[in-house]
């Protein structure tokens, strides 16, 4: 039974996250596959095409921003919606079709138009068309029919709505009390009259954070059973969405979703729209799914019904072909987790489920060979998942990896995906990549993070580190003590040490000086280089042995100038504006290697490499202004380059400094718990302890677990 439980809470481990799940995103996350509909009354009528011309610039359906349509000739269009082809039952049984889990449909996007039947205004489908009918009442009504899920999308901004002006090109507008009364109010409507709804969709704008917490409230209490996406915006949603179209390749310590579009130019309707041979979309989008789902996520695909109401023909039939796959091998998409081993592979990606491993074959291995590193369970079988026809693989062992000899003249056809169970005797058990022998001291460096995705709106978001993971062996019995500088002081670590959780408050160390030579650190001049358009965690260039003589950046080609005026430990401004990045670069001689903390003043954003590693990437979660950082940075002895990126999004000015006046010492806290000898694999993971938000950055750099 106790090693039963052991490789349980391994598998619990290696899925990263997973033990961290409510059961409704568990839930949730078990429906892997989902259709997202782009359907509006205007736009989809408009099919891309405005004054007889197509509209070639964004998507189509912001048609009314891209091609400057006055709102009132805009909304005359409305009257033309009259959609003869239209039948939730028939998207549903596609979606059903195309094994989908659930459906989430436009109920307003951002031209404001309403495809429900809103008491807040009469710009809505039943009012404001010859249709007269309430159409995501129809879909939610034949989803609870066919036993999906029903899901909505709800536009933040409104570019109808009088009090939503002024508005930019970027969609990340602030939402007016008045404005945001009125979202409360049609949120409201929707969790009420629409019966049982799953996930709600929010999208763009730039809430205030109460804002979010607000309207995340109102679903909550209304519809306990619903998930909120991310872009709610200020890390109040319960799962995080990736950017449009964009498949992350790590895992992910959250619940989470891509959302894509069979088009990549497009969400709705296009007629104009190139489509290709179906076969090749078909595969495309089914690498996607497959992609997502190894790494822990769900997968989001859109199709956009033209203004009749009907599927495009060859949407249609991507999602058919996709659905024939599943109806083989979903065993391996459905509840399934991601993959378990510390790497990915060039012949393609892992799934697994208690005593499972499937192996998704998206190419030919390499001599008809598969190495799984780390996998000490014994394989007792190999079998083509489509069909159930068992393989006669050659399975050896040797040096603690698993080979697969894949049956002689077995050969991948072309576009095509197959797919290996394998099961394994006594459940999955892998012996992590990152094993640390004998360790003594547990910190960043050699840990294994767990990430989520952060940010105050869509423009901000990042991926953000939530937590640390270490799996370790010890040969002989030792203590543990948690080791921390003053900005981790007071804070509260949950700490999970071989399945148990306890928390930790920082707040009993002794003080113990760091052994260093911080007088002796030699600071060259400064060097900036911007500004640049950026994310916060963009990088505009090779950030390891730079020359200041050469541009940073070879496109926008902006050398690096010195800055003689400015000094450590002081701070400066610098003007602020939307998605602006910029760098500062020192050289600092050490006169031996060692760690020393080094502060840093920063505003909307702050990334700090050294040597061209990174550190650390924060975000300003509460847009607090000015923020204040201490980090423990690992220099080598002779010369190290530093290299800090400032981000701004928010403030009009940016504070920003580097301090080398930090006093050298740390905490050292002792832990209660005891490390066993027996060299038995052994586990700690850390995050915080009741944290605002599961996507928040653990931001604890400093910390480290010592063992002696």
């Amino acid at each position: 039974m106790k090693k039963i439980s052991i490789l349980l809470w391994a598998l619990s481990l290696t899925v990263a996250g997973y033990a961290q799940d409510t059961v409704l995103q568990h839930s949730w996350k078990n429906q892997k596959y989902s259709m997202f509909i782009h359907w509006g009354a205007i736009y989809s009528t408009l099919g891309g095409v405005w004054d007889g011309k197509p509209v070639t610039r964004g998507y189509s359906e912001q048609i009314q921003s891209h091609a400057g349509i006055y709102s009132d000739v805009y909304g005359d269009v409305a009257k033309r919606f009259n959609p003869a082809q239209w039948n939730a039952d028939s998207i549903v049984l596609l979606a059903k079709a195309a094994g989908m889990k659930s459906v989430v449909m436009t109920s307003k996007h951002h031209d404001g138009f309403c495809m429900f039947h809103s008491a807040y205004t009469d710009y809505n489908v039943v009012d404001a068309t010859p249709f007269h009918r309430d159409v995501l009442k129809e879909l939610a009504d034949a989803c609870h029919r066919h036993g999906l899920k029903f899901g909505l999308y709800f536009s933040l901004i409104d570019w109808h709505f009088p009090q939503a002006y002024p508005i930019s090109s970027s969609n990340s507008d602030p939402i007016t009390p008045e404005h945001h009364a009125f979202n409360k109010k049609q949120v409201t409507e929707l969790m009420t009259n629409y019966g049982p709804v799953s996930e709600i969709w929010f999208d763009m704008g730039s809430l205030t954070a109460d804002q979010s917490r607000e309207l995340a409230a109102i679903v909550h209490r209304l519809q306990p059973g619903c998930m909120v996406s991310g872009r709610l915006g200020n890390d109040a949603g319960d799962f995080c969405v990736m950017g449009d179209n964009q498949y992350p390749d790590y895992k992910i310590a959250s619940a989470w979703q891509t959302p894509a579009s069979v088009y990549d130019e497009t969400w709705g309707y296009r007629s104009w729209q190139e489509h290709g041979p179906a076969a090749e979309k078909a595969h495309e989008k089914l690498l996607g799914l497959i992609k997502v789902v190894s790494r822990g996520g769900n997968y989001l695909l859109n199709i956009g019904p033209r203004g009749d109401g009907s599927v495009v023909e060859f949407e249609k039939d991507v999602l058919l072909r996709n659905g024939q796959w599943l109806q083989h091998n979903g065993e391996a998409i459905y509840g399934a987790h991601a993959n378990p081993f510390d790497t990915t592979f060039a012949w393609g990606e892992v799934t697994t489920k208690p005593g499972k491993l499937y192996l998704h074959l998206l190419q030919q291995p390499a001599e008809g060979t598969i190495v799984l590193p780390g996998l000490t369970s014994p394989v007792t079988q190999v079998q083509l998942l489509d069909g159930n026809k068992k393989l006669s693989c050659k399975v050896s062992s040797r040096n603690g990896n698993t080979t697969i000899q894949l049956p002689a003249g077995f050969q991948l056809p072309p576009q095509s995906v197959q797919v290996l169970a394998l099961s394994c005797k006594g459940g999955v058990h892998i012996t992590p990549l990152h094993l640390l022998k004998n360790p003594v001291v547990l910190n960043r460096h050699n840990a294994v993070p767990l990430y989520s995705f952060s940010g105050i709106d869509y423009d901000s978001y990042y991926r953000s580190e939530v937590g640390d993971r270490w799996a370790f062996t010890t040969a002989s019995p030792a203590r543990m003590s948690v080791v921390y500088s003053a900005a981790e002081r007071g804070k509260t670590l949950q700490l999970t040490l071989n399945g148990v959780v306890q928390e930790v408050v920082l707040n009993s160390g002794t003080v113990k000086a760091l052994h260093n030579n911080a007088a002796q650190l030699q600071w060259g001049p400064m060097y900036y280089s911007g500004p640049y358009w950026s994310a916060i965690d963009g990088k505009h260039g090779d950030l390891k042995n730079i020359d200041v003589t050469k541009p940073l950046s070879a496109r926008a080609n902006k050398p690096w100038e010195l800055r003689t005026d400015w000094k450590n430990d002081s701070v400066y401004t610098m003007p602020g504006d939307r998605n602006l990045g910029w760098y500062v670069l020192q050289e600092v001689t050490a006169p031996t290697a060692g760690d020393y903390l080094v502060g840093f003043t920063s505003g909307d954003g702050i990334a700090v490499y050294l040597n061209g590693e990174e550190q650390v990437v924060y975000n300003n979660p509460e847009r607090a202004g000015t923020q204040q950082e201490v980090l423990l940075l690992p220099l080598k002895a002779g010369k190290n380059q530093l290299v800090v990126k400032y981000y701004s999004c928010f403030a009009k000015t940016s504070s920003w400094g580097i301090h080398r006046q930090v006093p050298q010492e740390m905490y050292v806290q002792p832990l209660p718990q005891q490390l066993t000898g027996s060299g038995r694999e052994q586990a700690v993971e850390v995050r915080q302890a009741k944290p605002v938000s599961v996507h928040r950055n653990l931001r604890m750099p400093n910390l480290s677990i010592v063992m002696e």
